[in-house]
Parts: structure tokens; C-alpha cells; sequence
């Protein structure tokens, strides 16, 4: 039916632009929280596109559902608006005549943010703790980004060079502060070559035509040393085993796993899933509107219900992370209210009647 072609068509345009719109939004906000983070040596300047991929892909189960939900609601509000709607309905076409392709959605929907919710995003989630984990166990030397101060995580150090080439390995323009034991030295070389040890992997700094200053905070005289050459070995960062945090967890894992705090993150995954019909029932109804009513209202209502649905499955979550007794039954409780009132809101629009009792009294008063 081509009604049916035209609403799956529309609703795919519309959720891929919206989704499109907030990845770009959430681009800019963490490319520039990522690139800060790389100036002060915390995450590796070469790995910022791919961390900012992963971070997206772990955020995608939860930002599908939205981008569905809201794009029902604009193809079918803006049918209403140009009085398309109306014309289905004096041609015989109800809103109950939607449920077909909007179960089509439906299940593109359940498979998409399925496959996101309990594999791809608890993947990315381990890969981006795997890339962090280990620039954490690589020496402060390898953070240091050109043209940039580095201060070390201890604030032991601060590191500077005009230029890096990457392919031989080499530094140009060299800074150096240190501390330790009361006692400070700065090293100021014209170049330095990172060396690495291919048997015990061990690295060093080889500077070349510089000078050492060495002395204690407050004295006077301070040593220098002019050398020509000049190792310096780097020391290791002792890092313990990467463990992944709880989003990170297999879902087989978790759901062969004991323990509140597994048995939460498998519930909160499921949620993820059982949240698109409800909401697809909400969309529908609310998505149909009079085309005299204020455009952005309906959209408002759409909206507050998706925080408070969303916000409090999240609070049952967290009772199930507590280990509240009887916190599973009431999160399922809480879908099915929902899942009625959806239902309930859809009968009534598809009848033709205003979505509350109370509205048509009034209009018949």
C-alpha cells in the first residue's frame, strides 16, 4: 500500500536526519572535550577520532529510541497540519491502518537497537576503556604533543617540544623540568630520539647538544651541564590488569552472571528494547494532532512523557542495583502502565475521540 510505503519512507528520512543533527552536535561538544584532554597528555592525539567513533557507537541504543520516537511524531504531525490525516480518514483510512507499517518499524527498530543495546555498544564501551587503559601504562614521554607544556600526572614534570616527526622518532627543541627529592633540574636540548628496546621494551630519551641545570628550590647556585650527548631513561608507569567497567560487560556475562549490580546492567540492556512499542504507541497517538492546536504542544507532551517513562525506568534500574526486593516486578509494572496508557491514548485517538475524557466534557459544556 503506498500509504504504507510513504510513512516507512518518511519516518526513516526523518529519524536518519535527527540522528544525523545530534551526532554532529555530539561531535563538536566531545571532539573539543577530547582535544583538551589531549593538550594536557590525558587521552593520545592520534587515537581522538577513533575514540570519538566508539563513543558514539556506545551511545547509539540509547539515542535510536528517541530518534524513532520523534520522527513519528513529525512525519505524522505534519501529515495532520497539511490535512492529509484528514483526508485518510474521510477516505476510510483510519490511525488503527497504521499499526502495519509502524510494526515494520517497530521491528527494524528491535532489531537496530537490540544488536547496539546487548553487542555493539558494550563493545565499543570495552574499546574505549582498552585505548585508555593503555596510554595510561605508556610513559608521559609518548603523551607530549608539539607546541604544547605537558605537566606529568604527578606534577612531578613538565614537558615541551617545537616539532615531533613521527617516523624517525625524533624531537626538535626540547624542554625538560623535573623534580624529585627536593632537588629540581631543567634540560634544554636542540634534539631528542626516543629509543625502545625491542627485548625488554624498555624506553630512553637520547638528547643531544643541550644543557642540564640541576639545584634545590631557594639556593643560589644551580649546577649546569653542557653535554653532547645525554640518555635519559624513562621510567615505566606500573598499570594493573584492564578491567571493563559494568556498561562493558558481555551480555552472556551478565546474563549467566550473579549479583545485583549484573543482573541491573542485563535489565537496563532488555529495557532498551522494551521501551520501542511503548513509545511507538505513545507517537501514534500523540503524532496525530488538529491542525488548528499550537504545532510544538503536542510534540511538548510527546516529549514529557519520554523523560518520565525513560527517568523512571532508570530509577528502577537503580533499585535493582541496590538490591530492592521486589525491584524487578516493579520496573515490569512500570512498562506495563505505560505500555497500557499508550494503548489506551492510541484506542481513543483511533475512534476519533479526544485523547482525555475530560477535554471532550468540556467541549461539549
Amino acid at each position: 500500500m503506498i500509504l504504507h510505503r510513504a510513512l516507512i519512507r518518511e519516518v526513516l528520512l526523518t529519524s536518519g536526519a535527527v540522528t544525523a543533527v545530534m551526532f554532529c552536535i555530539f561531535f563538536v561538544i566531545r571532539a573539543l572535550g577530547f582535544l583538551s584532554q589531549a593538550a594536557e597528555g590525558i587521552i593520545p592525539i592520534d587515537s581522538i577520532f577513533l575514540l570519538l567513533f566508539l563513543k558514539i557507537i556506545s551511545y547509539l541504543d540509547v539515542i535510536l529510541p528517541l530518534m524513532l520516537y520523534v520522527a513519528v511524531l513529525m512525519v505524522l504531525g505534519r501529515w495532520s497540519r497539511d490535512n492529509e490525516m484528514t483526508v485518510m480518514v474521510a477516505s476510510g483510512v483510519g490511525l488503527s491502518q497504521l499499526l502495519r507499517p509502524a510494526a515494520f518499524l517497530l521491528l527494524v527498530g528491535i532489531v537496530i537497537v537490540g544488536g547496539f543495546s546487548l553487542f555493539i555498544a558494550p563493545m565499543a564501551v570495552r574499546a574505549v576503556g582498552t585505548i585508555e587503559h593503555e596510554f595510561k601504562s605508556r610513559n608521559e614521554i609518548v603523551g607530549v604533543v608539539p607546541g604544547v607544556f605537558l605537566g606529568s600526572r604527578g606534577g612531578k614534570g613538565v614537558y615541551f617540544v617545537e616539532s615531533f616527526d613521527e617516523q624517525t622518532q625524533t624531537a626538535q627543541g626540547v624542554f625538560a623540568w623535573g623534580r624529585d627529592a627536593g632537588r629540581e633540574g631543567v634540560v634544554l636540548a636542540k634534539t631528542a630520539h626516543r629509543k625502545v628496546d625491542p627485548q625488554t621494551g624498555a624506553m630512553s630519551l637520547e638528547l643531544k647538544n643541550g644543557v642540564r641545570y640541576e639545584g634545590s628550590p631557594g639556593e643560589t647556585e644551580y649546577r649546569a651541564i653542557t653535554f653532547s650527548t645525554y640518555t635519559l631513561r624513562v621510567k615505566e608507569r606500573p598499570v594493573g590488569k584492564f578491567a571493563p567497567p559494568l556498561k562493558g560487560y558481555r551480555t552472556f556475562d551478565l546474563w549467566q552472571g550473579k549479583g545485583a549490580l549484573k543482573r541491573s546492567e542485563w535489565w537496563w540492556r532488555i529495557s532498551k528494547i522494551v521501551v520501542l512499542p511503548v513509545l511507538m504507541l505513545f507517537a501514534l497517538a500523540l503524532g496525530r494532532v488538529n491542525p488548528r492546536e499550537r504545532r510544538l504542544l503536542p510534540l511538548f507532551w510527546a516529549l514529557v512523557i519520554y523523560f518520565v517513562y525513560t527517568n523512571m525506568v532508570g530509577i528502577g534500574i537503580a533499585g535493582l542495583r541496590q538490591g530492592g526486593a521486589g525491584a524487578l516486578t516493579g520496573l515490569w509494572l512500570l512498562h506495563g502502565l505505560f505500555g497500557l496508557a499508550g494503548a489506551y491514548l492510541f484506542w481513543r485517538r483511533a475512534n476519533d475521540r479526544p485523547l482525555l475524557s475530560l477535554s471532550s466534557r468540556k467541549s461539549a459544556g
